[in-house]
Formats: C-alpha cells, structure tokens, sequence
C-alpha cells in the first residue's frame, strides 16, 4: 500500500528490502522528529536516493507509505459472514484492539503522531492528513465489514456503523493515547493489552449486542 504513481502497486505489500526502509524511516522520526529527508532515509536504510524517489516519489510519498506501514499492523481477522458466531467476532474484534494498543503505544507511533499534531498546528496539516487518512480512517474502513457482518448475522445491533466503530475505538483507546503523546509512562505489557482488550470487546458487545439490547427493551 504505498503512494499513488510510484513503481508498486497500492494494493500490494511492500517487500522485505521496502519495509526495512519504511522501518529505518520510521526509526528516523522517532530520533529526528519532522527533520525527515530523503538523503537521511537512504543513508540509514543503505540505500540510493534514486530508488527512493522511485518507489516513493517524493518525501510526502515517503511520508505516507511509512504511516501505512504502521497502520498495517493492526490487523482485521477476516469473518465468515455465512457462518459468523458470537465466538469468530469476539475474536476478530480482541485481536484487531489487542494490536492497535501494541501501535499506539510503540515508540514510532508516538512520535509519529506528535510530528503530526506539530503538523497541524502550525498549519503545517500535510502529515497529520496523511496520519488521519491512513491510520484512523483506514482502521475504520477496514472494521466496518466485521460490524456489519455481525449486524447481518443477527450478533450486533446498531443503526449506524460509524458511531459503533467510534465507541468501539474509544472503549479501546480510551486515554492512553492522549497520555502517551503527553509523556506519560503508561506501562501496557502483554498481559495489560491482552486484558484491556478483552474487556473493551466485552463493554461493546454489552452496548451493541443484539440479545444485550433485546433484553434491555
């Protein structure tokens, strides 16, 4: 998934020696902040700057790659929407807020998005809608199937699939994110994410689950 016009396709995952420079990249912002270039990029990730701007186009086509790259790993498992039970979305849902707790609080993430909001404030907006468009409102496209495949199949009960994602995310996120970009040292190990999230599913199935909000008529 990387920038319109470049040699790869946007559908296509970049390959092992492109994702070592989307990572050596992404090391670089977490060093340098918004002082990214192109020549530092090569330099660390040892390679030329002519592939670079071949693969890239240019350093906001760098920009965006590398946020995609992050994004990516938050994972959406895949529903059987014949076959979907209660259990295949519980577990769909655990794993896609189990991984973006893991992102967000990764090094990279945080100073990625701490560029960004610099970004926006200073009226400098490219990144942070680079950061919106490929993080948050990526997730969401990606989501939203898995919540209407729970609605068809009778699991989920909600009138719109935006404001379900958005509780969803904020059951998951809730302030850590916010703390994070603040410097707090919030401590989530494996085990504090793994119940973390488990018990945001659980808050959104007992919101939106369809037998939850039968019995609450």
């Amino acid at each position: 998934m990387l920038q319109a016009g470049a040699d790869i396709d946007r559908s296509e995952t970049p390959t092992e020696r492109q994702q070592a420079v989307l990572d050596a990249a992404l090391r670089l912002l977490v060093e340098e902040g918004d002082n990214l270039t192109m020549t530092a990029v090569a330099r660390r990730a040892s390679c030329s700057k002519e592939t670079l701007y071949k693969w890239f186009g240019d350093r906001d086509g760098l920009l965006n790659a590398t946020v995609q790259w992050q994004a990516s790993k938050v994972r959406v498992t895949p529903v059987d929407r014949k076959g979907l039970d209660l259990a295949s979305l519980t577990a769909s849902l655990q794993r896609f807020a189990s991984d973006w707790l893991k992102v967000i609080s990764s090094d990279t993430s945080i100073a990625l998005n701490r560029v960004a909001v610099g970004h926006a404030g200073s009226g400098k907006d490219d990144l942070g809608a680079i950061v919106l468009q490929n993080g948050r409102f990526a997730l969401a496209s990606r989501l939203k199937p898995v919540l209407e495949a729970g609605r068809q199949a009778g699991l989920l009960d909600f009138e719109d699939a935006e404001t379900a994602f958005r509780t969803f995310f904020g059951l998951v996120g809730r302030d850590v994110q916010i703390r994070l970009l603040l410097g707090d040292r919030v401590e989530l190990t494996e085990a504090t994410i793994g119940g973390d999230a488990r018990r945001a599913t659980q808050q959104f199935l007992a919101l939106f689950g369809a037998n939850n909000r039968l019995k609450s008529l």
